[in-house]
């Protein structure tokens, strides 16, 4: 059994790195999602891979629920009798206050909308799709060197750890994304009592990446999206030891 693979977002940036790596480096089957657009990001994907039925793109929007359902039916029934093994869910928006005076209501909803709100969301509709503790092992893979049990993974950041918080600032995006760190503990423990050895739950951080979502950031010492999406399937392709913690690009842990 090789299970496939699942990417949201995948119109742009690191989600589109991720989807692409797969693509490029396995045979598995990949689903990918977008706001819109979804014929476009699905040739902008398939650029240079010859086997093109085992990817699907998908409308989906964190912020609304139907849509995510609606993915959850389109993978019930395209796949009925094959689990998840790789989920990558990297949803995320940076509204940016220095000050508490910055602090917008509409914003700060925004942000536990997009960055907290839609990976709880997702984990509610994909949980179903995660093996069990009576499921086989995964066989391996060529290419990305998966472990057999199967990987879900949510985009945290650095950030978002209180305890490396040195500096204060971006308020809503510190406490949307320090969520992750929480979502990412809670899943893997229910997965203990599910899935057993079957199924582990991680959060990520992926680094200072280059692009549009950094743009204005950008001069420092800073990843591009390939290289931050490889590194990171490397980093999750480890032992299960790290079950429900956050690691970065370099299987370093970033602590809450």
């Amino acid at each position: 059994m090789n299970g496939f693979c699942l990417v949201t977002p995948a119109s742009r940036g690191l989600g589109f790195a991720f989807a692409k790596h797969i693509l490029t480096h396995s045979n598995l089957p990949v689903v990918a999602t977008a706001r819109h657009n979804c014929d476009a990001v699905r040739d902008q994907l398939l650029e240079g891979i010859d086997d093109k039925e085992r990817l699907h793109v998908l409308p989906v929007d964190v912020t609304d629920e139907s849509t995510i359902a609606n993915m959850a039916t389109h993978l019930r029934n395209t796949y009925p009798s094959t689990p998840l093994r790789l989920v990558l869910t990297v949803p995320g928006i940076l509204h940016v206050e220095k000050s508490p005076s910055q602090i917008d209501a509409q914003n700060a909803l925004h942000s536990f909308q997009v960055n907290t709100l839609g990976p709880m969301l997702l984990l509610k509709h994909l949980t179903p799709f995660l093996p069990t503790k009576s499921s086989p092992p995964f066989t391996p893979d060529q290419g990305l060197n998966l472990p057999s049990h199967a990987i879900y993974a949510m985009m945290a950041a650095r950030v978002g750890s209180i305890s490396d918080n040195a500096t204060g600032g971006w308020y809503s995006y510190r406490a949307s994304k320090a969520g992750v760190f929480q979502l990412a503990k809670t899943l893997d423990l229910y997965l203990k009592t599910r899935s057993g050895k079957r199924a582990v739950a991680v959060a990520t951080h992926p680094g200072t990446v280059k692009t549009e979502f950094t743009r204005d950031y950008w001069g420092r010492e800073m990843l591009s999206a390939d290289e931050a999406a490889g590194r990171l399937i490397n980093v999750l392709s480890t032992s299960m030891e790290g079950r429900g913690r956050c690691w970065d690009w370099r299987g370093d842990e970033v602590f809450p």
